[in-house]
């Protein structure tokens, strides 16, 4: 038999009758494998980074891979609310895999921070999309600037090729209405596939419409498939891209054919670039440098900033929720929706957001910087 000494005993009882230490949950769901995966893996590598504590309250994330999957972004979510109990869900890092959650988070009245792009996820905003937020620019904002540059450079007529999914059409649709808007022709629209290895019959489509430009509506290494074809078909106007190529894995599949590519993406990709004066450049700048002391010289994506900037979101909210309720509950969850709903003049890594009940995003053309691929680097054009 053991004996205990009195005092070890009385530690013992006061540790039992003690509160449990309060504490935060994060839920994350990203894409760490399948096609998606070079936008997910940089995001997990971040989650690492995002705070451990707010106000003295400790935050613990549990992180699950979807395999670029809506299917399983969904079990995730089920999974993370049901059995982790989490407060928030980040995620995930694809537009239908985000899209097949926000439904189920308005259920649960767990909010949904979304690292993906597609303005469908807050837009419009009713008593589901309440529940979603998004750390990333609507594609509105950033086919402004695409189309301005075009504009710019006399481009009269456009080909459009892009995913099938809900990603693609978004541009699509953004890209149809603004480039007519300004007096440029969209001649010919094809779609692929996201695990697609040939866009050879598409491409020769494009080509034949004599197109100015193309814009590409891809994201991660399979954007660079429509990219290279174009060029390898000899294809001799500018190539548009989105902010969905934005790391190096795009860079590294594409190779040379990447050379000349323009798109619009947040400011924190050409941090270093930046001019003195831009608002985002000390946080853009900071981040980038936290990020590649752990993962590398060059490591930096927009996709790891996500992910940041999702994680700063989600802090105005703890901070306004944690003065009103205790963690784990569903009044908790409800205050911090209502927190983030009211952040105002938050600088991130890629803008300034002013969030609303309207708008659930909040970024303005502070939170675009026009990029052209130049010897395999990311070269900044401007706002």
């Amino acid at each position: 038999m053991i004996r205990r000494s009195p005092r070890s005993l009385l530690l013992s009882l006061l540790a039992l009758a003690a509160p449990a230490f309060a504490q935060v949950h994060v839920g994350v769901s990203l894409s760490l494998t399948g096609p998606a995966a070079s936008l997910g893996t940089p995001a997990r590598n971040m989650v690492e980074l995002l705070p451990r504590e707010v106000d003295g309250t400790r935050i613990e994330y549990t992180v699950l891979d979807d395999a670029s999957d809506p299917t399983n972004a969904v079990k995730n979510f089920h999974k993370l609310t049901e059995e982790h109990k989490v407060d928030v869900v980040i995620g995930s890092s694809t537009t239908p895999s985000t899209l097949s959650m926000v439904e189920p988070a308005a259920r649960a009245g767990v909010p949904l921070v979304s690292v993906a792009s597609g303005t469908a996820i807050v837009s419009p905003q009713d008593e589901t999309r309440r529940w979603a937020f998004k750390a990333v620019q609507n594609e509105a904002l950033m086919v402004q600037a695409t189309v301005a540059h075009m504009r710019a450079t006399g481009v009269k007529r456009l080909g459009f090729i892009g995913f099938n999914t809900a990603f693609g059409e978004g541009w699509l649709n953004e890209a149809r209405a603004q480039a007519e808007a300004q007096g440029i022709q969209l001649v010919a629209v094809e779609r692929y596939g996201q695990t697609d290895t040939s866009v050879l019959a598409q491409v020769l489509k494009l080509i034949a419409a004599k197109p100015d430009a193309v814009l590409v509506a891809g994201a991660g290494t399979p954007a660079a498939l429509p990219q290279k074809t174009l060029v390898e078909r000899g294809f001799k106007g500018r190539i548009y891209q989105t902010y969905g190529v934005a790391n190096r894995d795009f860079l590294r599949v594409a190779g040379r054919d990447a050379e000349g590519a323009v798109f619009a993406v947040g400011p924190v990709l050409v941090a270093d670039q930046l001019p003195s004066g831009n608002p985002v450049r000390a946080v853009a700048t900071e981040v980038t440098a936290r990020y590649e002391k752990a993962y590398g010289a060059g490591s930096m994506s927009i996709f790891a900033a996500n992910a940041w900037d999702a994680g700063l979101l989600i802090r105005e909210g703890l901070k306004a929720a944690l003065a009103k309720e205790k963690p784990g509950t569903p009044a908790f969850r409800a205050a911090l929706r209502d927190g983030m709903e009211v952040t105002r003049g938050l600088t991130t890594s890629q803008g300034v957001m002013n969030l609303s009940s309207a708008d659930h995003v909040g970024y303005d053309g502070r939170a675009v910087a026009l990029v052209e691929i130049r010897q395999g680097a990311w070269r900044y054009l401007g706002d």
